[in-house]
């Protein structure tokens, strides 16, 4: 079975495609000082991966969601809710994790399938 690849990059590609199963690295954004403007920048761009993949987001199969503050959780949770769609949420998890860089508040990676 074939391996598609999405911009690669010298450490890792922002997705991967196996068959039907497609896998996007953790997206993260910077463009915002607080948790819901990021959240909404790393959804942004979740979405714009799948588009370029011909895939909705009603088909994300599980998401991860890493939190740099866990008492952000209910914030990043209402652009969550506004996201997703009604009756096709995936699998979810959702953690407390020391990101990359200080500046990164929520970092996101899904598994969708065409």
């Amino acid at each position: 079975m074939q391996i598609e690849r999405t911009d690669v990059g010298e450490i890792m590609s922002q997705a991967v495609v196996h068959g039907d199963m497609i896998y996007l690295a953790g997206q993260v954004s910077s463009d915002a000082s607080d948790v819901t403007g990021q959240t909404q920048g790393v959804l942004d761009k979740i979405d714009a991966l799948l588009a370029r993949l011909g895939v909705q987001k009603t088909r994300i199969l599980s998401a991860t969601i890493y939190l740099s503050d866990i008492s952000t959780f209910a914030e990043m949770n209402d652009v969550w809710k506004k996201w997703v769609p009604v009756g096709a949420t995936p699998a979810r998890t959702t953690v407390e994790a020391k990101l990359v860089m200080p500046e990164f508040l929520v970092e996101i990676t899904v598994v969708a399938c065409r």
